[in-house]
């Protein structure tokens, strides 16, 4: 496909100090490697400045295609995920969170299957390739860990980062799926729903990650990764409707 359009999906909630650099290092990106791209930000009933820095940086930016939508009142990630994807314009839809866990700079890595034909979906993994990763927490690194073996024993994938911030899909394929999680399940719940699509190709790139600690934002928890576990099994076992 020929200078495919991207739809970028960028959930926020309380996102005021980062929002504005993380649009900048989107921007950067589609201009510096010739990337078409459309913007969505999906506010999540944020109740900092967060929306106010978006509009200021729609009005001074006119190069890319920025669209502010919200969600009243907070309803979590997965939600105003869905918003996002349901909005898309793109022949490619790509999630990227409002903060500096993920580098703008790496979405030719994730167009890069697409773009050859060879992949309809990428997943960007954290823990393959060379790239630079920040040292935080050693639980967590366990539970995805975990989360991913227990998630690809159902799925009979072999990802390395089933919970991986950066998926990369088709729009005609994301917007097929049938999406119910309204906070971090949509990680374990899409993976289960693209795994059962006949025929699907799924590839993972290596990519940096930057991960902030909880006094800088980060906002999952303990009670999300038993959320997660009971996910894999739920859309796995129990709900296994995945079309529309």
């Amino acid at each position: 496909m020929k200078n495919p359009l991207l739809s970028i999906i960028i959930p926020a909630y309380n996102e005021a100090n980062t929002i504005a650099d993380v649009l900048q290092k989107v921007c950067n990106s589609l201009t510096n490697n010739n990337i078409k791209g459309e913007i969505i930000v999906v506010d999540d009933a944020s109740n900092d400045k967060t929306i106010e820095n978006v509009q200021g940086f729609i009005e001074a930016h006119t190069v890319h295609s920025i669209r502010l939508l919200s969600s009243n009142p907070n309803r979590g990630k997965g939600f105003v995920i869905r918003i996002g994807i349901e909005d898309a314009k793109g022949d490619y839809v790509l999630v990227q969170d409002a903060d500096y866990e993920y580098d703008p700079r790496e979405y030719p890595a994730l167009l890069g299957p697409v773009n050859d034909g060879m992949a309809d979906i990428v997943y960007g993994s954290r823990f393959s390739g060379g790239n630079p990763h920040r040292i935080l927490f050693f639980w967590h690194s366990i539970g995805n860990k975990f989360l991913t073996t227990l998630s690809n024993m159902f799925t009979n994938l072999n990802l390395t980062d089933m919970e991986s911030g950066y998926k990369l899909f088709k729009r005609d394929i994301i917007q097929s799926i049938l999406l119910k999680e309204n906070r971090f399940g949509f990680e374990p719940e899409v993976t289960a729903k693209i795994s059962r699509i006949a025929g699907i190709r799924i590839y993972e790139v290596g990519i940096s990650y930057y991960g902030r600690t909880y006094a800088e934002g980060k906002k999952i928890n303990w009670k999300d990764g038993f959320r997660a576990i009971w996910c894999v099994l739920k859309y796995n076992l129990f709900d296994r409707k995945y079309l529309k």
